[in-house]
């Protein structure tokens, strides 16, 4: 018997009363605590993953309550895959708050830095539609504690604006909830999978209203416009390590989608046709279009960045409204690229703040470390713009080939096409004014505003990009990794048999044993 797979929600649910408790005053202690839980975190979520590679999905029952009446984490491939990355992005985001001293500037951030790894984790691990909107609220609690660390009247203006955004999904989780209960009398998935596909087409209005709901609640998640507006502000105004971690939030709205609608609300449901290709395909393009927009009309860098993360979401949204094993396939291969290049993006916006006034695009005087940090931004610019060789631009490759069956093909083209170009044009204009205009400022001024930063800061968005070339490289792998998690998710069946009728605390089954 093991316990591994609540580890990933267990070790940080642990480890942040410890360190209030023991290192309230110590910052040392606190990084080290944090530091070394999160490595072991990677280790946990690596050997998930492992045993999650060959198909098998792997159930635990909380304090042996068998589902549908029990608590149940499931791992499989899609979980388990999305608790590695977060892992992972956890430990350079967090050596980053280290080297820049972000750490220190406010109390709580580890606890709180803790907490939220815990509500992200608890998100991707669950087979309960409740706990998943529990893990939701944890996830709301502690991101507004770590987006007003370090104070300020603009940052808790924003705060509070995201705070009151995601309360408005929050309350049509419940109704959604309280919709589906209604219907079937469970809020387990793999319960709700058979159940709902018994509902007959004359009583399915409860089920269609319960799925628009989680759409909206989803797409705020995931801030698809017109629901996006909570973003900009709160992520430009948040801490630079806070606006990294929050990278792989808006994918929790993303996978909850891809979870609960290949399983719960399959494409053969007629309760809810029409939910992807009329409104979510629209909106997915309308957020690209919208984003890329955003990055060339931006006057700060940091809103350039949060508006680049609005339309990287409507990207990976585009390949799953798609709704084809080939889509979702694309839409993972996506998440991953665009969850690394969104938090190097934010950090190296903050690496520009350390070397100068302000992170408006304005000519000023060379930075401290330019070159350095011009290169990490080249960089990171290339991929979220989607040209080659990084894997920006064989994700648009991916998700345009999935994209051939669609009615709409010839906007799904267009559009994409024309705001890569767009991205392409703001990305060249900021890049300009930040490291090559501050060569023609006026002799008199000063040439080396600000401090250097750390080698510590660098070596974590080193590490960042590090990783996007290896998702390049590894492009192939990764896509056949992520064909097969697709086919995972649209043939439910073992997942399903193996949450219901396997007693036990903890079992497994394999693709194709059932």
């Amino acid at each position: 018997m093991t316990h591994w797979i609540v580890a990933p929600i267990i070790l940080p649910a642990l480890v942040a009363p410890f360190v209030v408790l023991t290192a309230r005053y110590h910052i040392g202690i606190q990084r080290v605590l944090s530091v070394a839980a999160i490595v072991a975190l990677i280790a946990v979520a690596a050997s998930l993953a492992w045993q999650a590679a060959d198909g098998t999905t792997t159930l635990y029952q909380m304090s042996d309550w068998a589902a549908p009446f029990g608590i149940v984490l499931v791992a499989d491939r899609l979980s388990t895959m999305m608790v590695l990355l977060t892992s992972v992005l956890a430990l350079f985001v967090l050596l980053y708050a280290i080297g820049s001293g972000w750490d220190d500037r406010g109390r709580h951030f580890h606890a709180l830095f803790q907490f939220q790894l815990m509500g992200i984790m608890g998100a991707f691990l669950t087979g309960d539609l409740f706990n998943l909107f529990v893990f939701f609220e944890v996830l709301l609690i502690a991101s507004y504690g770590l987006m007003i660390h370090a104070g300020g009247n603009a940052r808790l203006k924003a705060g509070v604006q995201y705070v009151l955004f995601n309360l408005i999904g929050s309350t049509l989780f419940l109704f959604a909830l309280g919709s589906l209960y209604a219907e079937t009398g469970t809020l387990n998935m793999a319960d709700l999978a058979q159940r709902v596909a018994l509902i007959g087409p004359e009583e399915t209005v409860g089920i269609r209203v319960a799925s628009v709901l989680l759409l909206l609640v989803f797409a705020i998640k995931a801030a698809l416009v017109p629901l996006h507006f909570w973003l900009p502000s709160s992520y430009s105004e948040a801490p630079a390590p806070v606006a990294a971690l929050f990278a792989i939030m808006t994918k929790v709205g993303a996978y909850a989608i891809i979870r609960v609608y290949t399983m719960v609300f399959p494409p053969e449901l007629d309760s809810t046709a029409g939910l992807f290709d009329v409104w979510l395909l629209p909106a997915a393009l309308v957020s690209l279009a919208l984003g890329m927009m955003g990055v060339l009309a931006a006057k700060k860098l940091d809103r350039l960045v949060a508006f680049s993360v609005i339309g990287s979401m409507g990207m990976v949204m585009i390949s799953i409204s798609l709704f084809t094993p080939e889509g979702i396939a694309a839409a993972l291969y996506y998440i991953v690229h665009s969850t690394l290049v969104g938090a190097t993006l934010f950090l190296i916006s903050d690496l520009v703040r350390t070397g100068r006034a302000n992170l408006d695009l304005t000519p000023q005087p060379v930075i401290a470390g330019n070159a350095l940090t011009a290169g990490l931004y080249f960089a990171a610019a290339i991929a979220m713009a989607g040209l080659p060789p990084l894997s920006g631009f064989l994700g648009k490759l991916l998700v345009l080939d999935a994209a051939y069956d669609s009615a709409l093909l010839v906007w799904i083209w267009a559009i994409v096409l024309s705001s890569s170009l767009i991205s392409i044009l703001g990305f060249a204009r900021a890049g300009s004014i930040l490291f090559w205009k501050a060569h023609s400022v006026e002799a008199g001024e000063d040439r080396d505003f600000g401090v250097r930063p750390s080698a510590l800061s660098y070596v974590a968005v080193g590490g960042l990009i590090t990783l996007l070339a290896a998702h390049t490289i590894l492009a192939g792998q990764v896509h056949g990794y992520t064909t097969k998690m697709a086919a995972q998710l649209f043939s439910p069946e073992p997942y399903i048999s193996q949450v219901l009728e396997t007693p036990g605390k903890l079992s497994k089954s394999k693709e194709g044993d059932h």
